[in-house]
């Protein structure tokens, strides 16, 4: 496993300035954010797809630094019920593809998009209960008529380019949001549908990080993971439970909030979900998405990099020697 960050957090800043920072605390490697709600600002596909000379440039201030691409980000909503706005995400979307091909990235992150609830609708609609019976009529028509036929073309299209991995976050809002969900849709499309495992998302719904990952990499569908730690507050959640729209900065009444990795939960919960990611046979990055609203990026990403290297695995056992 490596240590990882995502850079749009410091989108203000250059790309090389950004590594010089990241380098000397033991990042190994980076995501870069090019499209969708990440933001382009290290890695604008309109630029780099056409201009040879600012791609060459763009790999080798990463090789300089001596860091890899863990994945190429571009999270938004393609099935958006708003035919601009989801022109707007799917764009993105094929850019990454587009550009992956060209820097030889494995993986995409992103979202599985969430549409309305008929051709007629202008926002989005997700379905959390079953009852009326409209929902699940909805959920039907959504997997159905839009999400299955989508992703099962830009699939199609993504391995023409020699891309085989859509990591989707499993993101409430989101059609896939929890494991049942994203094992759905790769039932439906194919193997290149997997999953960047954030447990930051599935800790606030009240499911064990540590179960999803043993379902999940049972089935190979762990492709990228999102270091980002979530703390649930027991009283607001007594009070109110885990559903809650109250805005993210309005940290003393909400049911829970994003914090940097180790504020949400200690040592044992982060080893155990370390060694499970070991077990699923998972290599990749643990990558930090530092969205802490308690701290500020400098201290919240340098603390979650200093725990994190205290719960990562980066050796491989080779034989057990005393077996």
């Amino acid at each position: 496993m490596k240590l990882g960050v995502l850079t749009n957090l410091m989108g203000e800043k250059p790309l090389s300035e950004v590594l010089d920072y990241l380098a000397p605390k033991g990042v190994q490697t980076v995501e870069i954010g090019c499209g969708g709600y990440p933001g382009n600002a290290h890695a604008n596909p309109e630029v780099l797809l056409r201009d040879e000379a600012a791609l060459e440039a763009f790999k080798k201030t990463i090789a300089d630094h001596g860091m890899s691409i863990s994945a190429l980000s571009a999270h938004g909503n393609p099935l958006h019920p708003n035919k601009a706005v989801a022109k707007e995400f799917d764009d993105a979307l094929t850019n990454a593809v587009l550009l992956a091909e060209k820097l030889g990235v494995e993986v995409i992150n992103c979202f599985s998009g969430c549409p309305g609830d008929c051709d007629a609708s202008e926002r989005p609609n997700w379905i959390v209960c079953p009852w009326p019976d409209d929902f699940l009529e909805i959920l039907e028509w959504q997997w159905n008529e839009k999400l299955i036929p989508y992703w099962k073309e830009k699939v199609a299209f993504a391995k023409e380019h020699h891309v085989h991995k859509f990591a989707l976050e499993m993101h409430p809002g989101f059609c896939v949001y929890n494991p049942a969900s994203a094992l759905r849709l790769r039932e439906a499309v194919g193997p290149e549908i997997g999953v960047n495992f954030d447990p930051s998302h599935l800790i606030w719904q009240g499911i064990d990080p540590v179960m999803a990952i043993r379902t999940l990499g049972e089935a190979g569908a762990i492709f990228h993971f999102h270091a980002k730690d979530t703390k649930v507050d027991k009283y607001n959640t007594a009070l109110n439970g885990v559903l809650d729209t109250k805005r993210y900065s309005d940290e003393l009444h909400r049911s829970w909030i994003f914090r940097s990795c180790g504020y949400g939960n200690d040592y044992n919960y982060w080893k155990d979900m370390v060694s499970a990611l070991m077990l699923a046979g998972y290599e990749g990055a643990l990558s930090i998405e530092h969205e802490d609203s308690l701290m500020s990026v400098n201290e919240g990403l340098t603390k979650a990099i200093s725990f994190l290297k205290e719960v990562l695995i980066s050796e491989k056992l080779g034989e057990m020697w005393w077996a």
